[in-house]
């Protein structure tokens, strides 16, 4: 992919651009929020489900499925990943949603629930742009949606109507069923996992694997860029105007969430080297920590609160922030990967 090197390197350029025009868009051109938003299906918005699925399909065509086996033979990196995201993490974005936003109780659930809903989608990009472990992340990834299945409904009763309860705060029943977070993991992740399986395995078969690595796979790279960029236009235009109109809001909410990503991307960073582990899992293992499934907590906060609910509105801040400061961490994983290997080249 080395055509890519011109736009890989000046990528957060071209994202905080993309934001601009977003906001410059939904600012402006009000009607587009509205043409947007009439070309969806329930809490399903299709024009960013598709730049979703497009942008993970080339590095989940690029995965080697037959070692994917191998992150369940490594119990120490899955048990790490397995307490990151299912103990830490919802325990910290709690912890923070409390310290920052409990005066204001409807953000806060917002937070919660961005917590709660964890990585299945972009974290496969972010870790691609990193150079991490492609068949760890697929892994780490499939095993993550499948617990977020079966538990994302009790998190969101105990951490949003459970324990706030306890705490003397507001509390709220959130009622979502197994079916919708199966539907939600399905569209964002199914989709694109199945068409990139069976693009290797169709085309390896067919033409080769040197041929599909060296040439197929470099020539699909350009659409996760170009669908990230798309998809964060989008994302930005439905929600540029209140977002203009209301800034310190916004940066109430993006305190927590900022600090959060950062927390878990260290713990998931010096975790996993003390333990031994490479950079490129290392990397996995922090982005998979650091990542969340924003699809899912905006669909829950407007299932529950509503289209034009406080929730929702902080459901659709969180990949606003998550964004930017998720490729400002690929840029800091990519200086760490000098230091790594520095550090394994040195004598015992």
């Amino acid at each position: 992919m080395k055509t890519l090197s011109f736009v890989e390197r000046y990528l957060t350029l071209w994202i905080f651009i993309a934001m601009f025009i977003g906001l410059i868009l939904g600012k402006f051109m009000p009607s587009l929020q509205y043409l947007i938003n009439s070309y969806s299906i329930g809490t399903t918005n299709i024009p960013i489900a598709i730049g979703l699925i497009i942008m993970m399909y080339p590095p989940l065509s690029k995965v080697n499925y037959a070692k994917m086996r191998l992150i369940f033979k490594d119990i120490k990196i899955l048990g790490v990943s397995l307490l990151l995201n299912w103990i830490v993490g919802p325990i910290l974005m709690f912890t923070l949603a409390l310290l920052f936003l409990h005066n204001h109780p409807h953000y806060m659930v917002g937070v919660i629930l961005i917590g709660l809903a964890r990585c299945i989608a972009m974290v496969i990009v972010w870790n691609d742009l990193a150079e991490g472990n492609r068949e760890y992340c697929a892994g780490l990834v499939a095993f993550n949606s499948m617990f977020q299945v079966f538990l994302f409904s009790i998190y969101a009763w105990i951490f949003i109507y459970w324990l706030p309860k306890v705490l003397g705060m507001n509390s709220y029943k959130v009622d979502i069923g197994i079916s919708e977070i199966a539907k939600t993991v399905f569209i964002y992740l199914g989709i694109p996992f199945i068409a990139g399986f069976l693009t290797r395995l169709l085309l390896v078969k067919t033409k080769g694997i040197t041929w599909y690595e060296n040439e197929f796979c470099s020539r699909i790279g350009y659409l996760t860029l170009i669908a990230l960029l798309f998809t964060i236009i989008v994302m930005f235009s439905l929600k540029g105007g209140v977002i203009l109109s209301i800034p310190l809001d916004v940066i109430k909410i993006a305190i927590p969430l900022v600090i959060y990503f950062c927390i878990m991307f260290i713990l998931g960073m010096f975790i996993s080297k003390r333990l031994g582990a490479d950079y490129s899992r290392s990397t996995t293992l922090a982005f998979t920590a650091a990542g969340n499934n924003f699809e899912l907590a905006i669909a829950v906060a407007i299932a529950t609160f509503g289209l034009n609910s406080p929730e929702a509105f902080t459901g659709v801040v969180g990949p606003l922030v998550e964004v930017p400061a998720l490729i400002i961490l690929v840029s800091a994983a990519l200086k760490l990967k000098y230091l790594f290997i520095q550090k394994d080249r040195l004598p015992q």
